[in-house]
């Protein structure tokens, strides 16, 4: 593999990942960087640089920003983001394989989705259970530490795309051993108490 192909695919990777965290952010990061930073957005994506769209998506990043940081009010988000990020993932995705052919582009497509749904399920999952802490400084605490992941990610696929794509597979991993402990944990709760 090319080293070009693997700096897509990193890419491609980071943006779907990033956005099951922070979607907006995503936008407004990828439209900046094309707009002012020279960075040469792909073919489909080239609309992110426009002004207008800037503007929405730096408003909806900063409505994001601050609403991800009161409890409870990040939870009713996420619901309703399970709808937006994890196709929006999928699509950027495969926007940046958009001169790649339609199976190179579906391919895209269901790995960014896979990667969107992973960051939105492990983000949104520990949110709800740091949600049942009664004090608001964990709930701060764990959104900055997403926005500054967000940004090591993203960093790290521009700078390092071989070791991006390492690390989101350590990622996705942890991630799907998490959620067996928490199946697993779910149905040991809702389990019938034996008679005593």
């Amino acid at each position: 593999m090319s080293d070009a192909l693997i700096a897509q695919a990193a890419l491609a990777a980071a943006v779907a990942w990033g956005a099951g965290l922070r979607l907006y952010a995503v936008v407004l990061i990828l439209g900046l960087l094309g707009r002012y930073g020279g960075f040469d957005l792909p073919d489909p994506l080239e609309v992110l640089a426009h002004p207008l769209v800037i503007g929405i998506s730096g408003l909806l990043a900063l409505a994001e920003f601050v609403g991800d940081k009161i409890p409870w009010l990040d939870s009713v988000s996420d619901a309703i983001q399970t709808f937006i990020r994890i196709p929006a993932g999928a699509a950027l995705a495969a926007a940046f394989f958009g001169d790649g052919g339609a199976a190179v582009q579906a391919a895209a497509a269901l790995l960014g989705g896979t990667f969107a749904a992973g960051s939105h399920v492990a983000k949104s999952g520990t949110r709800a259970l740091i949600n049942t802490s009664p004090e608001p400084v964990s709930n701060a605490a764990a959104s900055f530490g997403e926005e500054a992941l967000l940004g090591g990610g993203l960093w790290l696929a521009f700078a390092h795309p071989l070791a991006f794509l390492a690390a989101l597979a350590v990622f996705m991993a942890v991630t799907l051993w998490m959620l067996r402990r928490l199946w697993r944990w779910l149905r040991q709760s809702r389990a019938p108490a034996a008679p005593g």
